[in-house]
C-alpha cells in the first residue's frame, strides 16, 4: 500500500499584514471622531446651557415668590448684590367698629391696646398662614420714621394662641399703634423670619434669615444656587400711589457656557 505525501500547508497572517490592519483601522477611527467630535460637543454643550436654564429659571421664580410677599414698603437693597424685606405670611382685616349692642373687640388708635378681633376665621386658613403666637401684628407700614416695621414701630407680638369663632381674638402684647389703615388691613410677621435676605457673594447666591430686624447682608445660610458668576438687583419705587418694581438680573457660567436671565417683579407697596 502506497502512501501519498500531504502537500497542504496552514498559512496565517504576517506582521506587516497585521500591522497595515492597524493603520488602516486608526485613520478610519480618527476620521469618525472628527466627524463626530462636533455633534457631540454640540449635545453637551446644550445640556450644559439646558441645566443652567433652568436653575436660573428656578432661582428667579423662588426670588419672586417671596418678594412679592414683602411686606408693604419693607423691600430695600443695600448693595447692588444683596436685596431684603420683611416676609409676611398672611394678613386680615381687624374690627374698626362695634357691632350691634356694642358687640365686638376694635382695634383701639387712640390708646394701647392688648387684643382685637379678626374678621373671619383664623382656623379656616391654610395651615402654613394661619396666625400662631410668637408671631408679630404689623399695621400700616410706610417705611418712614414713626411708622417703619424694621424699627417695630408699628408692630405688636401676638401673646397667646389665637381664639376662633365667627370672628378671631388675637391677643397681643400692649401696643399703641401710630397710624391706623385705611382699609382696616393688617399684615402679620412669621415669628422665625423676620427679615429676609438674598445676596450674591462669590459664585454662590445665598438666602438668608434673620429673627430679628437686623440684616447687614451677610453671605451666610442656604445656598441657593452656584455657579453665579453676575447679579443685579435694583429697586425702583417707593410712591404709595402705585406698585414698587424689582428689578433682577442674575448669571450662570459653567465650562465656558453663561446664561442670564431679567425678570421684573411687582410688589404691592399699599400699607
Amino acid at each position: 500500500l502506497l502512501m501519498m505525501p500531504c502537500n497542504s500547508r496552514h498559512r496565517g497572517f504576517t506582521i506587516i499584514e497585521l500591522v497595515m490592519v492597524i493603520v488602516i483601522m486608526g485613520v478610519i477611527g480618527g476620521m469618525v471622531a472628527v466627524f463626530m467630535k462636533s455633534p457631540i460637543d454640540a449635545y453637551l454643550a446644550t445640556g450644559r446651557r439646558a441645566a443652567l436654564t433652568d436653575v436660573a429659571d428656578t432661582t428667579v421664580r423662588r426670588m419672586a415668590r417671596d418678594i412679592r410677599k414683602a411686606l408693604p414698603n419693607s423691600l430695600r437693597v443695600p448693595t447692588a448684590q444683596c436685596v431684603e424685606f420683611i416676609p409676611t405670611k398672611t394678613g386680615g382685616r381687624y374690627r374698626a367698629d362695634l357691632g350691634l349692642a356694642g358687640a365686638g373687640d376694635i382695634l383701639n388708635f387712640a390708646a394701647a391696646d392688648t387684643s382685637f378681633n379678626m374678621l373671619g376665621s383664623n382656623n379656616a386658613l391654610p395651615l402654613d398662614q394661619r396666625i400662631a403666637q410668637e408671631d408679630l401684628i404689623a399695621v400700616y407700614n410706610l417705611g418712614v420714621t414713626g411708622s417703619n416695621a424694621y424699627n417695630q414701630d408699628n408692630t405688636s407680638r401676638v401673646s397667646a394662641t389665637p381664639v376662633d369663632g365667627t370672628e378671631t381674638s388675637i391677643s397681643i402684647d400692649s401696643k399703641l399703634f401710630p397710624l391706623a389703615s385705611g382699609g382696616n388691613r393688617f399684615h402679620v410677621i412669621p415669628s422665625t423670619e423676620k427679615v429676609v435676605a438674598y445676596v450674591c457673594s462669590g459664585n454662590k447666591l445665598f438666602r438668608t434669615t434673620s429673627t430679628t430686624f437686623t440684616s447687614d447682608c451677610p453671605a451666610t445660610g442656604a445656598v441657593l444656587a452656584d455657579k453665579v458668576s453676575a447679579c443685579s438687583f435694583v429697586y425702583n419705587g417707593t410712591d404709595l400711589q402705585r406698585n414698587a418694581l424689582v428689578q433682577l438680573t442674575i448669571k450662570f457660567t459653567d465650562s465656558g457656557e453663561t446664561v442670564g436671565l431679567y425678570q421684573e417683579v411687582h410688589v404691592d407697596n399699599t400699607p
